[in-house]
């Protein structure tokens, strides 16, 4: 492949990524506006929940695949945790569309909880949304086999996916107490 058409591609994967890094929480952040008086057929939480501790377990024995050679099963691992990532956040958008927010806490909550659980509620936020580009650029690196790059980025981006998922979990375990 000639340099122009490389040059070209990357420069249009750059864009994309850009443009989906941006779409994906300025629509969730609308969405979240938005209610729709209807109710769900089943609670979506523990399940979402229960997708990002899938999710975190795969992440660990993908990278334990691609620490092994074994280089298939990582890719399809990794494909995997990406359709996890998309089903979680259809979910997520779903219930919030349709369900009133949770507050955390009652009178027995003590402010140090209620501090850790923010702390780690906007820590989860604030690093997914870094998430989308780290994850689109990894992908992107590995699907055009530069593996070089790949490894470099997918040294950032994996401990922070990681931390994500296990934290998804963290904050469903401690607000699913004050679902009504």
């Amino acid at each position: 492949m000639d340099n122009s058409i490389k040059i070209n591609k990357k420069q249009s994967y750059s864009l994309l990524i850009r443009l989906i890094s941006v779409a994906i929480p300025v629509v969730v952040a609308i969405l979240f506006r938005v209610r729709i008086d209807y109710e769900l057929p089943i609670f979506l939480p523990p399940i979402y929940a229960t997708i990002n501790a899938v999710t975190a377990s795969l992440l660990v024995i993908a990278l334990i695949a691609i620490k092994s050679g074994k280089i298939k099963l990582h890719e399809r691992l990794m494909k995997s945790c990406i359709a996890l990532s998309l089903v979680f956040l259809v979910m997520y958008i779903a219930y919030h569309m349709t369900t009133d927010p949770t507050e955390f806490g009652n009178n027995s909550t003590t402010d140090t909880i209620k501090y850790l659980y923010f702390f780690i509620l906007i820590s989860h936020i604030l690093l997914s949304i870094a998430l989308i580009p780290l994850v689109l650029i990894s992908f992107v690196r590995a699907f055009q086999k530069e593996f070089v790059n790949h490894k470099k980025i997918a040294r950032i981006t994996f401990p922070i996916w990681l931390y994500v998922t296990i934290t998804g979990v963290v904050v469903y375990v401690m607000i699913s107490p004050f679902y009504t």
